[in-house]
């Protein structure tokens, strides 16, 4: 088996796992909890309140780099681990654009980082335009090992997964699965505001 194809099925297994978990947590009732209580796929640690994240560096979509040691100090960012597959990830979407039209590009920055591997990269492309959503898209990669070079080191164990991130590279907020536009809002204005 080669190592693309091999790649490929391992991102599809993947999302499809993140996508499953995220819908079981809907189906019983879940509409916004705390990344800690929503039901995780095991041996995973996600991020906490004050930890710092993890550095990366992964090309967007469009082929330009996204350098975190670069960007992170700039600006508050949103970041949004999700799926093509994920249904709750899609409707998450359009209020993630939503709210990201509140605040100034130059104060907020998001970035729609995806889970299902290079082989999607024109079907996650189309979805951004269809959408019009005008914030980043990256494709996570899979390392030499085969562990996502993102979503791992960042404790996603489950989508969608969206962390608030402060000038000093802080997680400020984080949830996994459905969030209210207002809880969003509350906790942007306070990390913008602090």
């Amino acid at each position: 088996m080669n190592t693309k194809f091999k790649a490929c099925v391992f991102a599809l297994v993947i999302s499809i796992t993140f996508c499953f978990y995220s819908i079981q947590a809907f189906a019983q009732g879940t509409e916004m909890t705390p990344i800690s209580g929503i039901p995780m796929i095991e041996d995973i640690k996600p991020l906490s309140i004050g930890d710092k994240v993890p550095q990366f560096i992964v090309n967007d979509v469009t082929g330009k780099e996204f350098d975190t040691t670069k960007q992170i100090g700039k600006k508050v960012y949103l970041f949004v681990f999700w799926s093509i597959f994920c249904e709750p990830c899609k409707e998450e979407m359009p209020l993630i654009k939503l709210v990201a039209a509140e605040y100034s590009k130059d104060k907020l920055g998001v970035v729609a980082i995806n889970l299902d591997g290079a082989p999607f990269k024109n079907a996650i492309i189309e979805y951004s335009k269809d959408g019009g959503f005008d914030f980043r898209f990256i494709i996570d990669e899979l390392d030499d090992e085969e562990f996502f070079k993102i979503a791992d080191p960042y404790g996603v164990a489950g989508t969608p997964t969206i962390y608030i991130i402060d000038k000093k590279g802080q997680v400020k907020f984080s949830v996994v699965g459905k969030v209210k536009k207002s809880t969003l809002k509350e906790a942007l204005d306070s990390v913008l505001n602090d």
